[in-house]
């Protein structure tokens, strides 16, 4: 039988004066207490030990005790508390601190002022329902405990911390303006569901060092770092949850592996799904709302698998840079301002059954020969400028990809080497395939219709190889190779009422064509006469009448001898040109020319 006493400040008849002589007197009994407590100020610090309640008649918060420093309540036994309100400063122990038992706090306030709000230690076991914790963190070390409908606020640290294999389940509850993070879970479970976080300064909820997490049906808002975090080998689920206004939406790395699911992120600053350091997780039927940045990134050694996700607004849908891996599968991508898919710098990606619509770019492939992008069933529509561009030495392969109703189809650039199977380029307007620099370019069974210019084109030192492949209706020529590309034809056509079926420089092998249109070769024009300009000769600027020139000579010497007849009629000169060492020695007998002379 429960033994019930009375506290109150007064001192009435039959009741005690202050907590501590009740909580004496019941321990002296070693029975079940239940200490009813009238409202007012108790500056004391309670032990309690056995199975004690204790109850404040009124309402919650109408009883408040407190101390100027250190711990206020210390728990050994099973003991509740209901509506109270618990006050202390520099309690680094915890206000409440439960060393042994089980504690259940049930409309309780607690406030730590530069300390800890509960602290709940390995062997124990707490419940805490429909209370507030302000200021300090509560901590669970090593122990169980169920929360619900609880509001953490204002922590200067961590508002909620499960450690050291602790095992938490979070239900219906509010955390609000934490320092550092809302929920943090390290080396130990935690389950999160239906509960309210905003104002984080770092991550909303983490999980590290091997950790649990399970969120579900949360929302997050207005965090200055990732709302979800999963770190150090960390493992767990996501689903249901609602994300908005977060640096990220959730941010993986160092290998940890979190199953997400049926998520949205919103308006988040940077990314909406981010991985990076041999970070993995499996990402189904999430969306990714105006992400500032990218809305999917897999960098620095990333390698998720993402399904059914949609990205909607923002700058870039998927991307996958900095050696990172990826494989993307039913995915939507659309309305962006830049590119729906991204592959940079020695990346691995995989696109299987994906949509890129209404994207100025539909896929941005760049780097060294390590950077590889195979796409298989991916369908790229309504874009501004192109729907694949590999430059670089970067290497895309194409499977049954189609492109509609843009400015070109696929580009390979540079060093870039590029493949098309079975894909179809529908409505352009400029051509369906381009390849230059020194790009290679291989096409099998590539369908082109109705481009307003060019079906496939190779220039500068490409290389193209295409086969059974079809253009159709394509308004100035099916194909066109300029300057010095090169490549090979077999069983294509070229079909239409108009235009050119080949332009061609001479230098691919037309081995099987059919069309009824014309064929012709481009003629390169004769190179220009060269002019060689002497700047270390004689230059004239007027007509020279019998001149003698010598130049290139170490050594010059020359005689002249004048004879005059006697009857003066004429003059005679013999002159003689006599030039030692090697040089050249030029006459000139009329005016603007020069005939050589034979050295002797």
């Amino acid at each position: 039988m429960v033994r019930k006493y009375v506290v109150s400040p007064g001192g009435r008849r039959g009741a005690h004066p202050d907590i501590g002589s009740a909580l004496r007197a019941a321990a002296a009994r070693g029975r079940a207490a239940r200490i009813e407590i009238a409202p007012g100020q108790y500056e004391e610090q309670l032990t309690v030990h056995g199975e004690v309640e204790l109850v404040a008649v009124g309402e919650p918060g109408s009883v408040v005790v407190s101390r100027p420093r250190g711990t206020v309540l210390t728990a050994f036994g099973s003991v509740v508390v209901r509506g109270l309100a618990l006050t202390g400063r520099d309690a680094d122990a915890g206000v409440v601190d439960c060393r042994a038992g089980f504690l259940t706090l049930d409309r309780v306030e607690v406030r730590a002022h530069h300390g800890v709000c509960v602290h709940v230690r390995p062997g124990t076991s707490a419940t805490l329902t429909d209370s507030g914790f302000r200021f300090g963190r509560t901590v669970f070390t090593g122990a169980t405990a169920v929360v619900e409908r609880c509001r953490f606020a204002g922590a200067a640290d961590n508002a909620v911390a499960v450690i050291e294999s602790a095992r938490v389940t979070i239900r219906d509850s509010r955390i609000d303006g934490a320092r550092i993070h809302g929920v943090r879970v390290s080396d130990a479970s935690a389950q999160l569901t239906g509960c309210e976080i905003t104002g984080t300064e770092r991550a909303a909820v983490i999980a590290d060092t091997q950790a649990e997490l399970t969120v579900e049906g949360c929302r997050i808002e207005g965090v200055h770092g990732p709302a979800l975090q999963f770190v150090e080998q960390s493992r767990g689920a996501v689903r249901g949850t609602r994300v908005r206004d977060a640096e990220n939406g959730i941010l993986v790395a160092s290998g940890a592996d979190p199953q997400v699911r049926d998520c949205v992120f919103t308006g988040c600053r940077d990314t909406g799904i981010h991985v990076q350091e041999a970070g993995r997780g499996a990402f189904e039927d999430c969306e990714v709302v105006d992400a500032g940045n990218v809305g999917v990134l897999s960098t620095r050694g990333g390698a998720p698998h993402v399904s059914g996700c949609r990205v909607s607004g923002g700058n870039v849908g998927i991307a996958v840079t900095d050696r990172a891996r990826g494989r993307f599968t039913g995915c939507h991508v659309h309305d962006l301002t830049g590119v729906g898919l991204r592959v940079w710098d020695e990346s691995k990606t995989v696109f299987e059954d994906v949509r890129v619509e209404r994207c100025p770019f539909g896929l941005d492939a760049k780097g060294n020969g390590g950077t590889t992008a195979e796409l298989t069933g991916v369908a790229f529509g309504d874009f501004d400028m192109i729907a694949v561009a590999a430059v670089g030495q970067s290497r895309v392969t194409l499977r049954a990809a189609t492109a509609e109703r843009g400015l070109l189809g696929f580009g390979a650039g540079e060093e870039a080497q590029l493949q098309l199977h079975d894909c179809t380029v529908t409505g352009v307007e400029t051509g369906g395939a381009l390849a230059f620099g020194t790009a290679r370019l291989v096409a099998r069974n590539l369908t082109v219709t109705g481009a307003q210019s060019y079906g496939l084109c190779g220039t500068g030192s490409a290389f193209v190889d295409v086969a059974g492949s079809r253009f159709e209706e394509c308004a100035a020529t099916g194909l066109r190779f300029d300057e010095s590309c090169g490549g090979r034809l077999v069983d294509c056509s070229v079909t239409g009422t108009s235009g050119t079926a080949v332009q061609h420089n001479g230098r691919v092998q037309l081995v099987s064509l059919q069309t009824t249109l014309p064929v012709k070769e481009i003629t390169e024009p004769a190179p220009p006469p060269t002019i060689v300009n002497n700047y270390h000769g004689p230059v004239f600027v007027e007509a020279v009448h019998s001149a003698q020139l010598a130049w290139g000579n170490t050594n010059v010497v020359q005689q002249q001898t004048h004879q005059s007849r006697p009857d003066d009629r004429s003059e005679q000169t013999a002159q003689s040109v006599r030039t030692e060492q090697t040089g050249r020695t030029e006459r000139t007998d009329d005016p603007g020319h020069v005939d050589p002379v034979e050295r002797p």
